[in-house]
């Protein structure tokens, strides 16, 4: 399957949060219960991302349809100025980091499409995830990801972080 990549725009906020309830659906299928409550991500969140230009869409090139979302940022994050537990694998370079990443329940493949995308725009890249996210928690370790320790939300919810730098 043939995919392409783009920034979403304003037009295509019933499809974000369309794939923010299939992300959802995804989690409380595998025992990830808290993550992502009620209303978020809403459609704030991402005009916020759209906004910053940092809200992307991965498209099925055959049969044109989002079928995954993702927010690259580029840092600094001010959730990862401190790390508790652990450290970065280098705390010095640029990075990226990879939020609100989500998928149709039917599509597979969709961590590699968006880490080749990201990784041919920097070699250093940062994620976090819930604890209870064991599907994300295994495609971080899946694709060369190295568990650095515990970040905090700005509401204070704990997270598990993760970093890779290619070359560096």
């Amino acid at each position: 399957m043939k995919r392409s990549i783009r920034r979403s725009t304003e037009a295509d906020i019933p499809a974000l949060l369309l794939l923010a309830e299939e992300g959802k659906k995804t989690m409380r299928h595998s025992g990830n219960m808290k993550q992502w409550g009620e209303g978020y991500p809403s459609a704030e969140v991402f005009m916020a991302d759209i906004g910053r230009e940092a809200s992307y869409l991965v498209i099925d090139d055959e049969s044109q349809q989002a079928v995954a979302t993702f927010a690259f940022i580029p840092g600094p994050d001010p959730t990862y100025a401190q790390i508790y537990d652990g450290q970065w694998i280098d705390d010095e370079a640029p990075y990226y980091v990879i939020h609100r990443i989500a998928a149709l329940t039917t599509a597979r493949g969709v961590m590699q499409t968006v880490l080749d995308y990201a990784f041919s725009q920097t070699d250093n890249i940062r994620i976090d995830t819930h604890r209870d996210n064991v599907i994300m928690r295994h495609l971080m370790l899946k694709y060369g990801f190295t568990y650095c320790g515990i970040i905090y939300l700005a509401n204070g919810d704990e997270r598990l972080a993760f970093q890779r730098r290619i070359g560096g």
